[in-house]
């Protein structure tokens, strides 16, 4: 019988696309969680991922718990949702997003997921014709390299300008196009970076776009935690000049990543997504994919409506001070650069000058011997485009974020060359 189980050629394997699809800050967070010494009495201190559910400051507003137990108790979103999601829902959320825009949208503007990262699976799959290339910067997300890969849509680069507050290299975006270049993703708030783009900035992202033939994808996800001199705006804003696709979430702005709870915004008021079949393509792709949960849905016009504006002005105040404590630790560590303050979303990248170094060959080594030695967990810098360089979450709760600090740089001191 073992004879012919060897001898038998089987029909299948493995699909070798998603070996190159696996990049993921969870993956590379569960890598280096394996090297934490056991023996090391202290409590690890995870910088490497934005969950701000771990920081106690940051509490969930009750209106959104009770719109959730509310829903539930009720008993009349037991039943699957519609496919384009519950009217009320997309209505909502229309009205939330038109108020930071010089037009309405309509509900029929907005489509249900399950997180941003739906919100990323639907969007890229619609646009991998064969031949077609998209835009995503470096330093990004990884998820959409590796949901690219999965559909074999070709990805490229353009670049991200530390020195210049992490703005978008415009002549790096026009080298990179060509006529079958589909679309660009831009994040604003930045995950990674911590920069907040300018009015001025995004117009001018938005004519390179449309004098390059393509669509705007704006993730949104971090939209309104800005908290320094650069105000949030919407990419919308200038889709009269360019279609856009907003991906949005409830996730970091309310502190909710668990609920798993994303919309995407077709912001196309001269009606071009709907004339290239963009539009239609994403309805058929929610017809074979699976839906946020009803509970939710029905929970969420309460939630856009009823949460105060001091729930997030002192949210604000929590991150702003989390950033400028990161920013002046940081300067006090030899080996690391961060070249911008960070004025939004939850986390900053970071150079590290190798050179001064002893026994540290690049970014992952840094991460996976910090590991070891201090029970601190970031980011390396190659798992989101750039290497030799750290990507640090600084929502953390304080006392963790300055020993976090502390402890970098004693590790950061022990490993430095002798001069």
């Amino acid at each position: 019988m073992e004879t012919g189980s060897r001898s038998k050629k089987w029909n299948f394997e493995g699909n070798e696309w998603l070996n190159a699809s696996a990049v993921s800050v969870r993956g590379v967070f569960n890598k280096l969680k394996e090297n934490i010494n056991n023996e090391d009495k202290r409590p690890a201190i995870y910088m490497c991922r934005v969950d701000p559910t771990e920081n106690p400051l940051f509490q969930t507003p009750l209106i959104a718990s009770d719109a959730i137990a509310s829903a539930v108790q009720s008993y009349n979103f037991n039943s699957y949702p519609p496919t384009l999601g519950l009217p009320d829902a997309t209505r909502a959320i229309a009205d939330y997003l038109s108020s930071d825009l010089p037009y309405q949208l309509s509900p029929d503007n907005v489509f249900l997921t399950i997180g941003g990262t739906q919100a990323i699976d639907i969007i890229l799959p619609v646009l991998a014709r064969p031949g077609a290339n998209i835009l995503l910067p470096r330093p990004g997300y990884p998820q959409y390299e590796s949901r690219a890969n999965c559909c074999h849509l070709e990805v490229r680069h353009f670049d991200l300008l530390p020195d210049r507050g992490w703005e978008v290299d415009l002549d790096s975006l026009e080298a990179k196009a060509d006529e079958n270049t589909v679309a660009m993703v831009l994040i604003n708030p930045s995950n990674p970076c911590g920069n907040v783009f300018t009015h001025q900035h995004l117009k001018r992202v938005a004519e390179a776009a449309r004098k390059l033939g393509m669509f705007l994808i704006s993730d949104e996800v971090y939209a309104h935690i800005a908290f320094g001199s650069n105000p949030f705006v919407p990419m919308a804003v200038f889709s009269s000049i360019v279609p856009v696709i907003t991906i949005g979430s409830l996730s970091k702005r309310w502190f909710v990543p668990g609920w798993r709870f994303g919309w995407i915004t077709t912001c196309d008021p001269n009606g071009i997504l709907k004339q290239t079949g963009i539009l239609k393509l994403i309805k058929n792709y929610l017809e074979i994919t699976t839906d946020p949960p009803t509970i939710i849905q029905a929970a969420v016009p309460e939630i856009l409506k009823r949460t105060k504006e001091e729930f997030y002005a002192e949210n604000l105040n929590i991150m702003r001070e989390g950033a400028n404590i990161f920013y002046d630790r940081c300067k006090e560590i030899p080996c690391l650069k961060c070249p911008h303050k960070p004025e939004g979303a939850m986390s900053v990248m970071v150079q590290i000058n190798i050179s001064q170094l002893e026994g540290i060959i690049d970014d992952v080594d840094f991460c996976v011997k910090l590991a070891k030695e201090e029970s601190v967990l970031l980011l390396p810098g190659v798992s989101v485009g750039l290497q030799n360089w750290l990507r640090i979450s600084f929502a953390v709760k304080r006392s963790a974020l300055e020993d976090g600090l502390t402890r970098i740089k004693a590790f950061s001191l022990r490993h430095a060359k002798m001069s």
